[in-house]
């Protein structure tokens, strides 16, 4: 796994939170296999690896990026299904996405502005005995 600073998250971890948040906003709470439909469909992709997505939440609970809770049984026995674990996204969760989102767009302008590493400067060769035209050549 890629070593991360203090206080940043990984791009499976905001779009975590941003499906989540999204989620959370129509259904109070999200469960695991509902967040990864909503990524694969903004993706447009395939499911995200469950080992991958189950890992991370767990990772985000501990942290205190999410909560979670276990689903009441009776809803889950009437479905006739295993209870789902809950989660919400905390406070703390949206402040490092706001930051995570601020970060990407502070990485971006930098990028955008910083002068091209193959930029092309005109370059005349004079020679004392012929007269050719200025090249340009790459730097």
């Amino acid at each position: 796994m890629p070593r991360r600073r203090p206080g940043s998250l990984f791009p499976l971890e905001v779009d975590i939170l941003d499906s989540g948040l999204t989620l959370q906003a129509s259904d109070g709470s999200f469960y695991g296999f509902a967040l990864a439909k909503q990524l694969a469909e903004r993706d447009g992709t395939a499911l995200t690896a469950h080992g991958t997505l189950y890992k991370a939440l767990s990772r985000m609970t501990d942290s205190g990026l999410l909560e979670s809770t276990w689903e009441d049984a009776a809803p889950a026995a009437v479905d006739g299904r295993p209870r789902r674990r809950l989660y919400t996204v905390t406070a703390e969760g949206s402040l490092a996405l706001s930051r995570a989102r601020v970060a990407e767009l502070a990485t971006a302008t930098s990028i955008a502005a910083a002068p091209s590493s193959t930029s092309v400067s005109a370059v005349t060769t004079v020679s004392p005995t012929l007269s050719t035209p200025p090249r340009a050549t790459l730097v």
